[in-house]
């Protein structure tokens, strides 16, 4: 679906008689394969849509004032208000939709004019105002010309129903190549569309489920829904199922390879090899009901909390979580590795990848290489499997990793996005480990099922303000090291306060110290050098990087032995929604204003985002979203949200959203 901006550019464009671009239609039956525009109730429907599809969606959704479905499958309205006086369109806000002057939803002028006209007249003149019988007059050609965009007439171009549906497909593929550009599962999926549809559906009603419990997900549809993915850790889109079957069937990671192989054109003649092209649909076909039964997804989640982790904020990367599902089931149904064995190799590879970030950069090309490393074995050769398995991350785990590489990860100064200091967290959890000087489990919480607690990666050990009142410290990335941090409750942080270590920490030993070996057991779980409560600071976070490796190291060592706390059947999927102000709310309260710039909080991130005067976020200049979770999402951060990720640029520094002030002058 377009933004908002893009749906009143396109009625502004209407109304005003610009061209606004041709729809094309392939002339056959749906035949009840395809879906119809917005859930429409609709029969007999003649045609199929092949360029047209956001546009015809924005103006049914605006005109009928009926919600759609955003990416995430969510109901959403787009509600565009209109001025009558200048004739303009602009995204309802609700400034306009308190203003006199303006319609706030042009969704009632298309139910009815006269009565939209008459709703309007009364509201101005009961604000103090009179409209003399000309303005009355005047106003209501403009409502039966915004009415009239009813009958505005778009060039259509058809396509022969005796088409074939490999040439409408390729029209398809050529026509979003040149306009807005499309990954390469979009055109695998508009393949599958065109020659498997009963298969494209299961794809979509997977990745949907997978947002929903049973429960959600059967007063949704209107109709009994036994199972779903859902699962706390990853919204699964169609694409990441798509990678997945490509994977399993036709050991391929590079999708554009995929898609070249299901168009089977010869390079020097362009001919089409249909028996080719049935062999490899015939593989994705294969590798589907693998890719989504329940039992796969559901042991597969279970070794993710093998590894530690608890929800998606330890998982920093969707794309390590999609490769290492397709790990899991090579070793489930290709080798033949028992259940047991695979679900603590699974974990170990999960927790490694994150670690290396083994699927970070050249995603593709790394899947391919462990592919074809697993792809040389025989089938049913569960031995083989392990073996390649433990040379892999012998190969990447070295002594000089854990030594070197990992401190050096730590030096960081956001430790949500931290993939090093989220597996620390995954350790303490799957080592039963107790929160910094409190008798309470790490692995508590780090509960999903549990509201969401601003500061989540925990509390400074050399408190902020202390750092920046006595010490003289301003710069936000050095107070914000990850390894400054410990995970506590708020309690513990109001009675550290602004409290140099050396101050608070002998207090928190008297009250809290419990005996020498509970007390020698938190300076290991939290990697506290001794006397380090004296230390400066520089050598506090060296030392303690150094600390925090080794127990990585240790706990990474005992999930190998499988001699980590088992999982709870009581982790729950469902995540209670954390109720967050949105990029509009920001600008209506005057925290946010059109030309400021946001940069993610981390400030080695960089990234061109401003606010733009219709009060969405344009990043590097092209890219335009209505949220501030999409913008996130654009760079490829799942595990926060975008309200947490992005910060306000100021000539004091970065800014956290989270921490912008309410009395903030416009």
């Amino acid at each position: 679906m377009w933004p908002a901006t893009k749906v009143r550019d396109l009625f502004d464009s209407m109304y005003r008689g610009y061209p606004v671009g041709a729809l094309m239609f392939w002339d056959v039956s749906a035949n009840g394969e395809t879906r119809s525009i917005a859930g429409a109730a609709v029969k007999d429907a003649s045609h199929q849509i092949v360029d047209g599809q956001q546009r015809l969606t924005s103006l049914y959704a605006a005109t009928r004032g009926k919600p759609v479905r955003d990416e995430k499958y969510r109901n959403k309205s787009i509600a565009i208000s209109f001025n009558p006086f200048t004739e303009k369109f602009e995204v309802r806000t609700p400034a306009f939709a308190r203003s006199r002057d303006w319609v706030a939803d042009i969704a009632t002028c298309f139910e009815s004019p006269i009565e939209a006209l008459q709703s309007f007249v009364e509201r101005y003149e009961e604000s103090g105002r009179e409209l003399d019988k000309e303005q009355q007059k005047s106003l209501g050609k403009v409502f039966v010309k915004l009415h009239g965009l009813q009958s505005y007439s778009f060039d259509v171009v058809h396509i022969q129903k005796d088409a074939e549906k490999r040439t409408v497909a390729d029209i398809f593929v050529r026509i979003n190549s040149e306009g807005v550009s499309l990954k390469a599962y979009d055109y695998i999926l508009t393949w599958l569309s065109v020659f498997w549809p009963d298969g494209r559906e299961q794809i979509e009603e997977f990745a949907r489920n997978s947002r929903l419990s049973p429960a959600h997900a059967s007063e949704i549809l209107n109709r009994k829904v036994g199972w779903t993915a859902n699962n706390p850790f990853i919204d699964v889109a169609t694409g990441h199922i798509v990678r997945a079957i490509v994977a399993i069937g036709q050991n391929r990671a590079k999708l554009a390879d995929a898609y070249n192989a299901l168009q089977a054109k010869d390079r020097t003649s362009g001919l089409v090899d249909s028996d080719r092209q049935d062999r490899e649909l015939d593989l994705l076909k294969s590798a589907l009901p693998t890719v989504i039964t329940p039992l796969h997804w559901q042991e597969f989640i279970h070794s993710v909390q093998t590894a530690g982790f608890r929800s998606r904020k330890g998982v920093t990367s969707n794309t390590n979580l999609v490769s290492c599902y397709i790990y899991f089931l090579l070793g489930r149904t290709r080798y033949n590795v028992d259940l047991p064995t695979l679900r603590v190799l699974t974990a170990r590879w999960l927790f490694m990848s994150q670690l290396s970030a083994r699927y970070t950069g050249s995603s593709e090309s790394q899947l391919q290489k462990d592919l074809d490393r697993f792809g040389a074995l025989e089938d049913g050769d569960s031995a083989g499997f392990i073996r390649v398995t433990e040379e892999a991350i012998a190969n990447v785990l070295t002594a000089d990793f854990w030594e070197y590489r990992v401190p050096d990860l730590l030096v960081t100064s956001i430790a949500a996005l931290s993939p090093a200091y989220q597996c620390y967290l995954a350790v303490l959890n799957a080592t039963d480990a107790d929160m910094f000087m409190l008798d309470m489990k790490v692995r508590d919480w780090m509960d999903p099922g549990l509201p969401v607690v601003k500061g989540v990666e925990g509390h400074h050990l050399f408190p902020r303000a202390y750092q920046e009142k006595v010490l003289g410290t301003t710069d936000i990335k050095r107070i914000n090291q990850a390894a400054n941090f410990a995970p506590t409750d708020w309690n513990t942080n109001n009675l550290i306060s602004d409290k140099p270590p050396a101050e608070y920490w002998p207090d928190l030993v008297a009250a809290r110290g419990g005996d020498k070996e509970w007390l020698a057991k938190q300076h290991y779980w939290h990697a506290l050098p001794d006397g380090w409560q004296n230390l400066e600071y520089e050598d506090f976070l060296l030392q303690r990087r150094r600390m925090i490796a080794t127990v990585i190291r240790d706990g990474y060592r005992k999930l190998s032995k499988n001699e980590v706390v088992e999982p709870t059947d009581a982790l729950q999927a469902d995540v209670p929604e954390v109720s967050e102000p949105s990029l509009a709310e920001l600008i209506e309260q005057f925290l946010l204003k059109p030309g400021d710039f946001l940069d993610p909080v981390d400030p080695n991130w960089e990234v061109d985002a401003a606010i733009t005067d219709d009060g969405t976020l344009l990043i590097d200049g092209v890219h335009e979203f209505d949220s501030l979770d999409e913008a996130a999402h654009h760079l490829e951060v799942t595990n926060m949200s975008g309200y947490d990720f992005w910060a306000l640029q100021t000539d004091k520094g970065l800014i956290p959203l989270s921490d912008l002030d309410p009395d903030r002058v416009t």
